[in-house]
């Protein structure tokens, strides 16, 4: 019987953390572009855009994310079209994370004073202007917190893309443990890794939000 030792499993489970840290980066870069285009059409002036993107927003919102994974991975099967499922857990998460930020920067946008786009109007700026050189910039500091803090459900719903094939740190960790049959020493392992990619997320949010309000106050 081959014997493992503890950092056989450790470097299988990195290797594979690698894919979870890619993933979550093309799931949130990838969301964040997606959802800054939504976020135009939802708080524009057209209402039919505003009711797009509003149904797209209920959509993913409404409906579990393995669910979509799911039809990423299996639906466009059906047409024969052969899709990887690193392209499925890649596709599928980048529009869910779209349909969260977009609804996060949707409320920071609306908590800008009503002044400032009366008073950048009154001044000649189309919408586009507006929104980048007045209304972005000051919701910026109030979107910092919680969009970091959303990063770290990024990273943790990476784990479910286990479920079509995609091997990142969950998959592996299910693998080494039926090679190893340690169940608790590789999820132990499993965990403390999803602990160290998450934690700097959620400190570095604390950190950046208290400077940007020291420079807020200094204004």
């Amino acid at each position: 019987m081959m014997t493992f030792t503890l950092w056989d499993i450790l470097r299988n489970l990195l290797l594979a953390a690698r894919w979870t840290v890619v993933l979550s980066l093309v799931s949130f870069i990838g969301g964040g572009l997606l959802g800054m285009a939504l976020l135009y059409l939802r708080i524009g002036k057209a209402r039919a855009g505003q009711m797009v993107v509003q149904g797209y927003v209920e959509l993913f919102q409404g409906t579990p994310l393995l669910m979509q994974l799911f039809l990423a991975f299996f639906g466009l099967g059906l047409f024969g079209i052969d899709v990887p499922a690193w392209l499925a857990a890649g596709l599928a998460l980048i529009l869910w994370t779209a349909a969260f930020l977009v609804e996060i920067w949707r409320g920071c946008v609306e908590s800008v004073a009503r002044g400032q786009w009366e008073a950048s109007a009154s001044l000649g700026m189309g919408y586009v202007q507006q929104m980048r050189y007045v209304i972005l910039p000051q919701a910026v500091r109030v979107a910092v917190p919680p969009t970091v803090g959303f990063s770290v459900q990024v990273v943790k719903g990476t784990a479910l893309t286990s479920i079509i094939g995609f091997v990142e740190l969950s998959k592996a960790g299910t693998v080494v443990t039926n090679a190893t049959f340690e169940p608790f020493t590789v999820y132990g392992l499993v965990a403390l890794i999803y602990f160290a990619l998450c934690w700097p997320l959620s400190k570095s949010s604390q950190i950046l939000e208290r400077k940007l309000n020291v420079a807020h106050r200094n204004h």
